[in-house]
């Protein structure tokens, strides 16, 4: 979508008055402090070699952008399979491109960066002005709905090859690069998300700052300024970050305060920075399991539950804490080469080893409201359990997940609930996870929540159509030798060194209908169900039930570890109150000693809107020795 350059410049230099006034000769200036990358060392060619040589295979010279299948969450999108010629990603390649230096592979990355930018809307009118549609093959227009986070993305890459070889362009391109820049930039500016949308609050900033700082607009400049602080500060007050504990933002934010440490100007600015980055990598240390090589839970936003499924997470992690081999032997350079990968010293041995037993709990967000959302993590020699007291079960979410097994083979325990078998974010978990292995949780109901995803597909009016509801505890990874037994109206789950026991509530119900337990699994997973509904397709209003919720104790713990084999669980309730007892005896002086634990949930059992449910919740725990 292009526009005529006298439009573009005109918006440029005054079209928004609402965000500033700037002079001409301020977006004329090319930025002009130079800058000369330093070379590439050895291992960052290294890197760049191998980057391209992956990329070289999907580019497609006819289209002059790389070529991949479609690739969906659920939203954004409405393709749903198929070759496709993705806008970020070109961007990407052309920018390793120019690193390259040869001839012909700068001559491809300037054909890709004339194509690519011309993707741009650049109509200062629009609603999608500064933004890029994911693929070629579905324009702004066709997306449902456009992601706004294109400008961010995008923008960080056109950034870096500004930054970095701008001197390898045609002076024709250099001012299109230099224009699809600022029309990234203005774009967030105008949207001006919250702190609390973290990897994009952290992304935006970095953007508009350099972008500010290189092509001197002061207006700009003043905006990502405050707009660092606003976001240092809301993360530092709530301790952690908002988008908790997750694989793949945590990264995306540590390279972007890893990007505003290398290119950021003043001190101060890098000092904020500073402060955030080392946040982030305590976050991570504190959560990685490294006897299953994996990113513990409870985790707010998540692609992949193992993560060894996605070689990059593995690889920064190496490259950060300093290519000793603690978590693979493969080359673990990231893909972003120039920018320095560095987890402070003292949270490196935690990716090291786990010597022994501990608890992390830490408060996300929220400090010191009732609502407050707070993360329990049980780390083990031999498993993990990681939960959240309140979230929702998109299909990002990991708010209950275990890791059991080995580096090579581990296995995770997921759970989810089911809207005709799509992850469905009205429900939403509660939970009590304070004894270290074992949690409580009761699931129930947002009448005005989202369906597939959070906020971009509500149920409308509380109600859904649908022929299956069912919230599973789903097993994958290395799962040859998992067991799955029934004794009465309890769960045994068994796998080479561990044990986990869950334990239903008997009067679960749908409403009117109560919840059947059932066991199943393919080639991939083992799974146990919950079943609240399955039939023929019909409307269901869940304002109109009375009660609807299912709740359960669940226990895992070590084969080996001196207890009685199996826990003694009691689940009562009383009015809202769900209580979960054990007794537990464990080994003390040569005999055994009794203990009494008792976890306790307090939620309605009945459909309500969601501010309602977290304004209502209440969780205790207490231990007592017998």
């Amino acid at each position: 979508m292009s526009y005529p350059f006298i439009e573009r410049r005109r918006f440029l230099t005054g079209g928004m008055a609402a965000l500033g006034a700037v002079s001409l000769t301020q977006f004329q200036t090319l930025g002009a402090i130079d800058e000369t990358a330093p070379p590439l060392t050895g291992d960052q060619r290294k890197s760049l070699q191998l980057s391209l040589e992956k990329m070289d295979r999907n580019y497609d010279p006819t289209v002059k952008m790389i070529k991949n299948q479609v690739s969906s969450v659920g939203y954004h999108t409405t393709l749903k399979n198929g070759t496709v010629h993705p806008t970020r990603t070109s961007f990407q390649y052309a920018a390793a491109l120019l690193e390259s230096g040869e001839p012909e592979r700068v001559e491809r990355a300037q054909a890709i960066l004339e194509k690519v930018i011309a993707l741009q809307d650049q109509n200062p009118e629009n609603k999608t002005y500064g933004i890029w549609s994911w693929y070629l093959e579905e324009p702004l227009s066709m997306m449902s709905p456009p992601d706004w986070n294109w400008a961010d993305f995008c923008g960080v890459q056109l950034l870096d090859v500004w930054i970095h070889n701008r001197h390898r362009l045609s002076e024709d391109l250099r001012e299109k690069v230099k224009d699809s820049i600022q029309h990234a930039a203005r774009s967030i500016q105008r949207r001006n998300v919250g702190p609390d949308y973290t990897n994009i609050a952290v992304m935006g900033t970095y953007v508009t700052l350099v972008t500010a700082e290189r092509f001197r607009l002061e207006d700009l400049r003043n905006y990502a300024k405050d707009r660092l602080r606003r976001v240092h500060k809301h993360i530092m007050d709530q301790g952690s970050f908002t988008e908790y504990n997750s694989p793949t933002y945590t990264i995306v934010t540590l390279t972007e305060l890893a990007r505003m440490l290398l290119h950021f100007r003043e001190e101060e600015d890098k000092r904020l920075a500073r402060e955030l980055h080392d946040l982030a990598w305590e976050h991570i240390a504190r959560h990685f399991h490294p006897p299953t090589r994996q990113w513990a839970g409870p985790h707010s936003r998540c692609y992949s539950t193992l993560l060894t499924e996605d070689s990059q997470y593995i690889a920064f992690l190496e490259a950060g804490t300093g290519r000793q081999g603690y978590l693979t032997d493969a080359d673990p350079l990231p893909v972003d080469f120039r920018i320095p990968i560095q987890c402070p010293k003292e949270w490196i041995p935690y990716f090291k080893e786990l010597k022994e037993a501990r608890m992390e709990r830490e408060t996300f967000s929220k400090k010191g409201q009732p609502d407050a959302v707070i993360g329990t993590t049980y780390l083990h020699p031999q498993y993990t359990l990681g939960t959240v007291n309140h979230a929702d079960f998109w299909r990002q979410r990991r708010p209950f997940v275990a890791y059991w097994g080995t580096k090579d083979k581990p296995t995770y325990l997921q759970v989810r609930f089911l809207h005709d078998d799509y992850d469905f974010s009205s429900a939403i978990p509660f939970t009590s996870h304070w004894q270290k292995d074992r949690a409580l949780t009761v699931v129930t109901f947002a009448t005005d929540y989202g369906d597939t995803h959070v906020s971009l597909d509500k149920v409308k009016n509380a109600a859904i159509q649908a022929k299956d509801l069912r919230l599973r505890f789903e097993i994958g990874g290395a799962i040859e030798s998992v067991k799955i037994k029934q004794t009465d109206q309890s769960f045994t789950i068994q796998d080479r060194t561990i044990d986990i026991q869950l334990n239903p509530y008997p009067d679960s119900c749908f409403g009117d209908r109560p919840v059947q337990w059932e066991i199943g699994g393919d080639e991939k997973h083992r799974w146990i169900d919950a079943v609240c509904y399955y039939g023929d397709e019909r409307s269901i209003n869940l304002a109109s039930l009375e009660e609807a919720y299912i709740a359960f104790a669940f226990a895992i713990r070590a084969l080996f570890e001196k207890r009685d084999p199996v826990s003694r669980f009691k689940i009562t309730r009383e009015k809202n109150l769900f209580r979960a007892d054990w007794t537990l005896r464990e080994a003390w002086e040569g005999g055994f000693r009794e203990y009494l634990s008792r976890l306790e949930v307090d939620v309605p059992v009945k459909p309500d809107r969601l501010r309602t449910l977290r304004n209502s919740f209440h969780i205790n725990a207490a231990s007592m020795a017998g």
